[in-house]
Protein backbone atom coordinates (compact mmCIF):
# COMPACT_ATOMS: atom_id res chain seq x y z
CA UNK A 1 0.00 0.00 0.00
CA UNK A 2 0.99 3.35 -0.64
CA UNK A 3 0.78 6.51 1.17
CA UNK A 4 1.26 10.55 0.94
CA UNK A 5 2.42 11.61 4.18
CA UNK A 6 5.10 14.47 5.50
CA UNK A 7 8.80 13.68 5.96
CA UNK A 8 10.08 15.73 8.72
CA UNK A 9 13.38 17.41 7.68
CA UNK A 10 15.90 20.08 9.03
CA UNK A 11 17.12 20.60 12.51
CA UNK A 12 16.05 20.71 16.47
CA UNK A 13 13.31 23.68 16.58
CA UNK A 14 13.78 24.84 12.48
CA UNK A 15 11.54 21.62 11.30
CA UNK A 16 10.25 21.72 7.25
CA UNK A 17 8.29 18.87 5.37
CA UNK A 18 8.62 16.91 2.42
CA UNK A 19 5.43 15.86 1.38
CA UNK A 20 6.32 12.00 0.04
CA UNK A 21 4.70 9.19 -1.48
CA UNK A 22 6.10 6.28 0.05
CA UNK A 23 5.41 2.37 0.71
CA UNK A 24 2.99 2.38 4.26
CA UNK A 25 5.69 -0.36 5.83
CA UNK A 26 8.43 2.13 5.57
CA UNK A 27 9.24 4.40 8.38
CA UNK A 28 8.79 8.09 8.50
CA UNK A 29 13.23 8.08 7.85
CA UNK A 30 12.75 5.45 5.50
CA UNK A 31 12.63 5.89 1.42
CA UNK A 32 10.35 7.19 -0.43
CA UNK A 33 8.79 6.98 -4.16
CA UNK A 34 8.81 10.51 -5.43
CA UNK A 35 8.80 14.28 -3.31
CA UNK A 36 5.82 15.63 -4.33
CA UNK A 37 5.81 18.94 -2.28
CA UNK A 38 7.02 20.70 0.64
CA UNK A 39 5.77 22.26 3.70
CA UNK A 40 7.91 24.93 5.84
CA UNK A 41 5.48 26.08 8.67
CA UNK A 42 8.56 27.70 10.73
CA UNK A 43 8.67 30.71 8.40
CA UNK A 44 5.72 33.43 8.52
CA UNK A 45 3.77 32.96 6.68
CA UNK A 46 3.74 29.37 6.60
CA UNK A 47 5.01 28.40 3.06
CA UNK A 48 2.78 25.50 1.38
CA UNK A 49 4.28 23.87 -2.28
CA UNK A 50 2.13 21.04 -3.68
CA UNK A 51 2.32 19.68 -6.97
CA UNK A 52 -0.96 19.04 -7.24
CA UNK A 53 -1.38 17.07 -10.59
CA UNK A 54 1.07 14.56 -9.51
CA UNK A 55 -0.46 13.70 -6.35
CA UNK A 56 -4.12 13.55 -8.09
CA UNK A 57 -2.24 11.04 -10.09
CA UNK A 58 -1.19 8.99 -7.15
CA UNK A 59 -4.56 8.74 -5.64
CA UNK A 60 -6.19 7.79 -9.02
CA UNK A 61 -3.52 5.06 -9.20
CA UNK A 62 -4.87 3.56 -5.17
CA UNK A 63 -2.51 5.69 -3.02
CA UNK A 64 -4.05 6.86 0.40
CA UNK A 65 -3.53 10.91 2.09
CA UNK A 66 -2.32 11.28 5.65
CA UNK A 67 -4.81 13.29 7.47
CA UNK A 68 -2.17 15.99 7.69
CA UNK A 69 -1.63 15.95 4.03
CA UNK A 70 -5.60 16.23 3.33
CA UNK A 71 -5.69 19.39 5.58
CA UNK A 72 -2.67 20.66 3.66
CA UNK A 73 -4.11 20.27 0.60
CA UNK A 74 -7.46 22.04 1.35
CA UNK A 75 -5.62 25.57 2.62
CA UNK A 76 -3.38 25.17 -0.43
Amino acid sequence: MVTIRLQRMGSLKNAHYRVVVSDAKKTRKGGFIEIVGYYSPMKEPAVINLKKDRIEEWVRKGALLSETVRSLLSKA
